[in-house]
């Protein structure tokens, strides 16, 4: 291979008897479309949109299918520029051929992920080999956070993999000889840079550039990078990422101040989103949301760089895997607005990693240590098990009081099971006994733990918008009172009004005063609105209803409650 490519590693050979074949590569991704697509997908429909994030990012791509505006977001009819749209457009696509449901709206999160993981499939197979390819897609898909945040829109999968599509195209791209091969694979690192701008900002271009001039630095691979196609690929990501922010600016001339002053480098440098935490806030947060690979991963850090700084150049890809890891991690906790979701895109290069050590393993390598990893997975294992078992019911919410003991007995059961069959394979030095009873009990704890996961969501207004949307005719009025339920206007099809409330939604309703001075209010003026000719219906917090309604002498009445919100009613017509 000529000198400007990586030189691929002496254990980076598929295991003997294994052949690379287009037939064994189609068979793969075929059983990974259909096993991982289940997998994500099977339950997104069991749940209610939870309150804010699913509601936010469900009504946002609702409106863009109502009214056909993809240049400019809006939020219960206000601009919103917090993000860019590429979410918002495949799901309201979506909701046009589709329909509106929770489905829909969750799919192409779950989309994303299988892509994800397809993505690392591939790339760890190519660099490491068929066997390390088949353990990153099951470490991916069976690690904590990233099967929680495919099951719930955000848009932060997208960000993640699309950006990890870039990282590895370009490692990739470094592995190839000049030719139509690495220049095919330079311009999907292009593209994967500019929709990864268009899911989530200046940092789908700025992370991977970073990565990669850390790299280089690093193992002084200058030279490497040449052919990089510099024009060309510029070019081609400005070509996909740039006619959004030059029409929404066209369109609306507060956008540009918004979006990259406030939304960037604001958001980046200050605490004005109130979202601030410690410097070691991932820490924790990668620990807890890589179970149960976590134990594993210092191994398979440590195994993949082999000797070390002096050989740094022999594991060229081991060590990109590292920086990417590195540096999104410090680059985040280096910001001043955190959440947890902001890690994810280092959960791919992690997955490659532990792979390929947990390839090692089942295959019998020798020299590759696990009972450590091993050990301390059936130690957590239990102790989660009995943290599940003997979990309190809360005495203030019965749909949880009523499905804790089912959680109880099939969470707690399913860890003692799967430590049980793991102490069996690490005391008789059975690597592969172990490693399935890991995976298959942590997919089952993930299964369970998302069946569930409905009956712990108190912020939905699913149960009170179900009710008060066959009532609704033209005309009638619904409020929400002192607060922003963000799925209300999803689940009833329809805007509403918002009372002595701001929030994110500032930003667009000063920027159309005019537009939105009779929808959004303030507290002072409910009282005449309400007493107006016509229905008008409000949800209110049940912490605020006294306040607002019981004491306050507006006529209603209470249609329903949940544990969190009150339905009231004033109602003018018969039905």
């Amino acid at each position: 291979m000529p000198s400007a490519a990586i030189t691929p590693p002496a254990d980076s050979t598929p295991p003997a008897g294994v052949r690379l074949t287009s037939g064994s590569w189609l068979r793969d991704l075929a059983v990974l479309v259909v096993v991982a697509g289940l997998w994500f997908c099977s339950l997104l429909g069991l749940r209610p949109l939870s309150n804010p994030d699913e509601g936010r990012y469900a009504e946002i791509p609702r409106e863009m299918a109502v009214t056909g505006d993809f240049v400019t977001p809006r939020l219960d009819g206000v601009k919103y520029f917090e993000k860019p749209p590429l979410a918002y457009w495949l799901t309201a696509l979506t909701f046009r051929h589709f329909g509106v449901s929770e489905f829909t709206a969750r799919l192409w999160v779950a989309l994303f992920a299988l892509i994800g993981v397809l993505g690392t499939y591939a790339a760890a197979r190519v660099i490491y080999g068929r066997g390390t390819g088949i353990w990153a897609a099951i470490v991916l898909s069976t690690s904590l956070l990233y099967y929680v945040l495919s099951q719930i829109i955000l848009l932060d999968m997208a960000v993640a993999v699309t950006m990890s599509g870039a990282l590895f195209a370009f490692i990739l791209a470094m592995r190839e000889p000049p030719g139509r091969r690495r220049l095919g694979l330079l311009l999907v690192f292009y593209a994967c840079m500019a929709l990864a701008t268009l899911s989530k900002g200046l940092i789908g271009i700025a992370i991977p550039g970073a990565v990669i001039f850390l790299w280089v630095l690093v193992l002084n691979r200058w030279r490497d990078l040449w052919p990089f196609y510099p024009v060309v690929g510029t070019g081609w990501l400005l070509a996909i990422a740039a006619p959004w922010h030059l029409l929404a600016a066209r369109a609306n001339p507060d956008f540009l101040n918004f979006y990259f002053i406030h939304e960037h480098w604001l958001r980046f440098t200050t605490r004005i989103h109130g979202r601030y935490e410690p410097w070691w806030f991932f820490l924790p947060v990668l620990l807890v949301g890589l179970f149960p690979w976590v134990f594993f991963a210092w191994q398979a850090v440590r195994a993949a760089l082999g000797e070390g700084w002096q050989a740094r150049r022999q594991h060229a890809e081991a060590w990109f895997l590292v920086i990417w890891v590195v540096f999104i991690v410090a680059f985040f906790s280096k910001s001043q607005s955190k959440l947890i979701p902001y890690i994810l895109p280092v959960f791919p290069a992690l997955a490659v990693l532990i792979g390929h050590h947990v390839a090692g393993m089942w295959q019998g390598r020798p020299g590759l240590k696990y009972r450590l990893g091993g050990g301390a997975f059936i130690l957590s294992a239990l102790c989660l098990a009995a943290a599940c078992l003997v979990a309190p019911a809360p005495a203030d919410q019965p749909a949880i009081a009523a499905w804790l003991p089912v959680l109880r007995i099939a969470l707690g059961g399913t860890l003692l099971v799967g430590a049980a069959f793991a102490f069996h394979g690490w005391r008789r030095e059975q690597p592969r006994c172990m490693l399935s009873a890991i995976t298959l009990s942590s997919t089952l704890f993930l299964f369970v733990v998302n069946l569930g996961g409905g009956a712990f969501d108190k912020a939905s207004t699913k149960n009170l918008a179900m009710i008060l949307k066959p009532m609704l005719q033209t005309g009638d009025r619904v409020y929400s009172v002192g607060c922003y339920a963000q799925d209300l206007p999803v689940y009833l099809g329809r805007l509403v009004s918002v009372v002595d409330f701001h929030g994110e939604l500032e930003f667009g309703i000063n920027a159309e005063p005019a537009l939105t001075a009779a929808r959004f209010l303030e507290r002072e003026d409910l009282p005449g609105q309400w007493a107006q000719a016509g229905a008008a219906y409000a949800v209110i917090r049940r912490s605020s209803y006294a306040e607002w309604f019981a004491s306050a002498g507006m006529p209603h009445d209470v249609i329903a409650e949940t544990p969190r919100f009150v339905l009231v009613a004033k109602r003018d017509h018969s039905f």
